[in-house]
């Protein structure tokens, strides 16, 4: 059965049936499922033979987090139940950021091409404001359309080294609307978006081009399950860059290491790896170390401060709670000058709180991260499976609360 299908034998299967496939295919005993899920191993064993039911919406949730499962219909068999309540929402330019991408000027170029300073500095500048704004796919809604069709147009009618030039920016405009699209009902334009962006790069012949578009497609791989081909692209990647690495060691370029090296810790702590996963975080601690203190890759956001944010996402997919609360207690409050990237710390705070079944402080690291950055957590189906869980079994003096930040994450329950 491939990632995403709903019946692995061709047959009808119950929800017992389908926990107990999704379990052994995580290579995971039951020991292990139950004490992440807070239940009994007696309690998982009734559940997947059928004995007791296992269809509180609250628990399958749990169940699909621990297993990396993005869609419950893939445990429920059941196509109309509302699982895109846990999904982000279409956001309004949507649809003219399809448009774009779509329709780049291939066979009738319109508009005048745009000078490749200029092309620079706008993207420049649109990344300033991804990072400076809370809504900021609101803000890069504004942006993107004209800026994908001038990037585009450049890279169309550009020759030689100035076509090499015009692709490269074209492979990170790409990246950018990657950062726009995920987390939206858009599956087909993240992949057409994360796809060209490495062609783009590779025509551009240009290093940085060719490291940054294989982190966006390594996490497009990893976030449909594919950790194969999320390990293998990124792998083939940092080969590529090694010898630019070894002769040109520019920080720009030892960051994208950097964030290589950690999105296969990455890789590693989704597929239980404990060993790997921190050895590679390791090595991206280390190239972070040698950045000048103020550094901040704008695509990334590799730099020191971002390494310990880092910890606390290794911790939790590795499911380690007690290692998972000691980095977040010396990390919730990181100076992250990326609100964006500030409010998905905070999540990632919120489910190692989670991991030690402490309602209240996760409880406040969501809040908090509505409060910095409204978009993100709008958009991030932990926080929504979050505050649903605390909405339907948290503690009752809570339930005023997190019903009120259910309503602000546009979660109806």
């Amino acid at each position: 059965m491939d990632h995403g299908t709903n019946d692995p034998a061709g047959l009808v299967l119950t929800i017992g049936q389908r926990i107990r496939y999704w379990r052994e295919r995580r290579g995971m005993n039951r020991e292990t499922l139950a004490g992440l899920i807070g239940r009994s191993p007696s309690w998982l064993k009734q559940a997947e033979r059928d004995e007791r039911p296992a269809d509180s919406l609250s628990v399958l949730l749990r169940i699909a987090d621990v297993l990396q499962i993005r869609d419950l219909s893939d445990l429920t068999g059941v196509q109309s139940m509302p699982v895109r309540m846990f999904a982000g929402p279409g956001h309004p330019a949507l649809a003219a950021v399809r448009a774009a991408i779509n329709a780049p000027p291939l066979l009738m170029p319109r508009g005048k091409v745009q000078p490749l300073t200029t092309i620079r500095a706008r993207l420049d500048s649109a990344w300033r404001t991804r990072h400076t704004s809370p809504d900021h796919r609101t803000a890069l809604g504004r942006l993107l359309p004209d800026l994908l069709h001038d990037t585009q147009l450049a890279a169309r009618m550009y020759s030689g080294a100035d076509r090499r030039r015009a692709n490269a920016l074209l492979a990170e405009t790409y990246g950018l609307t990657q950062m726009f699209v995920a987390y939206q009902p858009a599956q087909d334009l993240l992949w057409r978006v994360a796809e060209r962006s490495l062609l783009a790069a590779q025509e551009s012949e240009d290093p940085m081009a060719l490291a940054t578009a294989v982190w966006f497609l390594a996490q497009a791989h990893r976030d449909t399950g594919d950790y194969d081909a999320a390990r293998e692209i990124n792998e083939q990647g940092m080969l590529a860059i090694q010898p630019h690495l070894d002769n040109n060691p520019a920080d720009d370029l030892r960051a994208m290491w950097g964030s290589l090296a950690f999105e296969l810790s990455y890789t590693a702590a989704r597929l239980g790896d404990t060993a790997e996963a921190w050895r590679q975080w390791s090595e991206a601690q280390r190239i972070a170390e040698g950045l000048p203190a103020d550094y901040y890759q704008p695509v990334t956001s590799f730099s020191r401060v971002i390494m310990k944010a880092h910890a606390v996402t290794v911790a939790v997919e590795l499911h380690q709670g007690g290692e998972a609360a000691r980095q977040s207690s010396s990390a919730e409050s990181l100076p992250i000058p990326s609100q964006p990237r500030r409010g998905r710390h905070l999540i990632e705070v919120a489910r190692a709180y989670q991991l030690q079944r402490d309602f209240d402080a996760m409880l406040g690291a969501l809040q908090l991260a509505q409060q910095t950055a409204p978009e993100t957590i709008k958009y991030n189906g932990y926080a929504k499976r979050m505050a649903f869980e605390l909405v339907e079994s948290g503690p009752s003096y809570l339930r005023v609360p997190a019903h009120h930040l259910a309503d602000k994450i546009g979660l109806m329950v």
